[in-house]
């Protein structure tokens, strides 16, 4: 019962109610990218698996819609980071803002031009928010490399390594959804992309639980 009213008061959040679908979507890329690639008996089990994966990523692209509004008032907060004492580390996060910042109209904007409602081509735009995406996610990987250091004998220095290895995990898949010559890019198989996004998002959920209570940033 006590887990049931755990999950139901995660639900009536915004936040834990992404985490949640962010999960399942992945989860089921995992398990429809393993059924299609390596179980053919299952393969239309696997096939709808995904489909499910998809219609979820869609519902939090809608969802996003009204996330700029928070991103903004987090930037506006954080400033140029007059409180952080690196300033290496300040000018990261300073960066990674205008990112995130930027990443949430691009990705509107193709989102709108997949629904008919603009006149354009969508392509560019995902393009050009994944690349943001994953600016960010750089960003945030080489803002706490020195945290960690700075910080290993404090308890922090577990919550920064565990952000660190979610997002390597979603850096890895966004450098997958880049154009093709790009690294990697295009190179991941579903069931892949799925185990990276699972990481991520298992790593978020239990990040979430032992900071519940606590104030959370805007984040895409």
């Amino acid at each position: 019962m006590a887990a049931l009213n755990g999950l139901a008061s995660a639900l009536e959040s915004y936040r834990g109610r992404d985490r949640l679908i962010r999960t399942l979507g992945y989860c089921c890329q995992l398990v429809g990218g393993v059924l299609v690639e390596q179980c053919p008996a299952r393969s239309e089990v696997g096939t709808r698996l995904l489909v499910v994966s998809a219609q979820l990523s869609h519902c939090r692209t809608v969802l996003r819609l009204f996330d700029d509004l928070a991103m903004f008032v987090y930037t506006k907060q954080y400033g140029l980071g007059s409180e952080e004492k690196d300033v290496f580390v300040r000018w990261l996060s300073v960066l990674g803002n205008v990112a995130d910042q930027l990443y949430y109209p691009c990705e509107h904007v193709a989102w709108a031009a997949d629904a008919k409602v603009l006149c354009m081509d969508s392509a560019r735009w995902w393009t050009l928010s994944t690349a943001l995406w994953g600016f960010s996610l750089l960003l945030g990987v080489a803002s706490r490399l020195p945290q960690s250091k700075q910080r290993a004998i404090e308890v922090r220095m577990h919550s920064e390594v565990l952000t660190l290895l979610s997002n390597l995990a979603d850096l890895a898949n966004a450098v997958h959804w880049l154009p093709p010559g790009v690294l990697w890019a295009g190179r991941f198989p579903p069931w892949l992309v799925g185990l990276m996004g699972t990481i991520s998002s298992l790593l978020s959920i239990y990040q979430a639980a032992q900071a519940s209570g606590q104030p959370e940033a805007a984040s895409p």
